[in-house]
């Protein structure tokens, strides 16, 4: 089986029968209250400083409308704005309750004239062809329940030389980082989890979505295969975490 086939099967409860995009938008309900703090910690902050180098891609472009998939608590919009400056950004996530905080931040920061959260889904986005000059996902196609057709749908409502950004954790491959992080991802990351959210589950999930989904070569080749092009990947801090690039 292929490895992109296999991701979709990586799911957060094994019992459940529900859908894996049902499952994940209720692992994400669940664990929103605690979302951005566990970020922060368990990261120790450098999730903020990969988010940076991703959006630092779409500085050239100078975007007006960007959509923001997997948009979550809306950090990378909130980012986005600060760095980008652009008109409108538009954040789109299946978890209510992630969206919920997301616009509370949104609304202290006095941002709800530039950033809008709404309920969406990647695979069926709410736009007409051609509406975003930018598209950004953090941490999020490993979620995807259909890889392909969420990035080609993406693709259908990105603007003709508009340019996607992604950002996902990778497996690093060198010595000790390796070894290092399988263990700290394995056991240490569900135990964090379930004392500071009370979801084991959803931080038990995170390493084997982690090990599961196509990285590096692979995932650009796909990207290429769904009809972007100009495909690049670039590993952050050791190979922790990767930063794909592509254009329409």
């Amino acid at each position: 089986m292929a490895e992109k086939e296999i991701a979709t099967k990586v799911v957060p409860f094994q019992a459940s029968k529900l859908s894996k995009k049902e499952q994940i938008a209720t692992m994400f309900d669940d664990i929103a209250f605690r979302y951005d703090f566990l970020n922060r910690f368990m990261s120790l902050g450098i999730d903020i400083y990969w988010r940076k180098v991703a959006l630092r891609y779409l500085k050239p472009l100078r975007p007006k409308y960007i959509l923001d998939v997997a948009t979550g608590t809306g950090d990378v919009a909130i980012m986005a704005n600060k760095m980008l400056h652009p008109d409108k950004i538009l954040g789109i996530d299946i978890s209510e309750g992630m969206l919920a905080h997301g616009r509370q931040k949104i609304e202290k920061l006095g941002l709800t004239n530039k950033i809008t959260l709404q309920t969406g889904d990647s695979e069926t986005i709410s736009a007409p062809n051609a509406t975003f000059d930018a598209i950004t996902v953090a941490f999020g196609v490993r979620n995807f329940e259909n890889l392909e057709k969420g990035l080609s749908e993406m693709q259908r409502v990105l603007k003709p030389g508009g340019k996607l950004v992604i950002l996902e954790f990778s497996n690093p491959t060198i010595f000790p980082i390796k070894q290092l992080y399988n263990t700290y991802f394995r056991y240490i990351t569900p135990l964090i989890g379930k004392l500071v959210s009370k979801s084991k589950a959803a931080y038990s999930y995170l390493p084997s979505s982690v090990k599961a989904f196509p990285q590096g070569a692979i995932m650009v080749n796909i990207l290429k295969n769904t009809g972007f092009q100009d495909v690049t990947c670039k590993t952050l801090t050791f190979g922790i975490c990767s930063v794909y690039s592509a254009s329409r």
